[in-house]
Parts: structure tokens; C-alpha cells; sequence
């Protein structure tokens, strides 16, 4: 995965990340998308409602950067 200072982790968007009110999560690239994909069941401290959107801000980053992504609901997840 390509490292993200934590200067530039700084200048990303909120849109950038799956969890934008908490800054989890960066999804701005293939590497990263499929990283919060592996790490989502491990970020605490959010609702299911946030989980929800959050998977569908890692559903629409993954098809932008060709991620392939089997489940189509973070439940799904193992």
C-alpha cells in the first residue's frame, strides 16, 4: 500500500475518507480503498447509520479506482 504522510493525510478532503466526521479510513486511492475495506470492522465508535454510509463511500470510491468488491453490504464483511 503507498504511504500517506500525515501532512498529506492533513490536505485530504473529507470526502476522502470512509469515515469523514472522524478522519477514518482514507479511501482516496486503490491501496487505501481496499485497506479500509480490510480494516472497516475494526473502527470504533461509530453508529451502524455511520457504517452505512460509509460503505457506500467505499462502494463508489472502489468502482472509481477498479476495486473489485464481492460484498454488497458491510455485514457481509468476515
Amino acid at each position: 500500500m503507498s504511504k500517506i504522510t500525515e501532512a498529506s493525510r492533513d490536505h485530504l478532503a473529507d470526502g476522502n475518507f470512509a469515515f469523514p466526521k472522524e478522519r477514518k479510513e482514507p479511501i482516496h486511492d486503490a491501496a487505501h480503498v481496499r485497506n479500509a475495506i480490510a480494516r472497516f470492522q475494526q473502527v470504533q465508535g461509530v453508529t451502524d447509520s455511520e457504517r452505512d454510509a460509509a460503505w457506500k463511500r467505499i462502494q463508489t470510491a472502489a468502482k472509481k479506482h477498479n476495486v473489485e468488491l464481492h460484498e454488497q453490504d458491510w455485514r457481509e464483511l468476515a
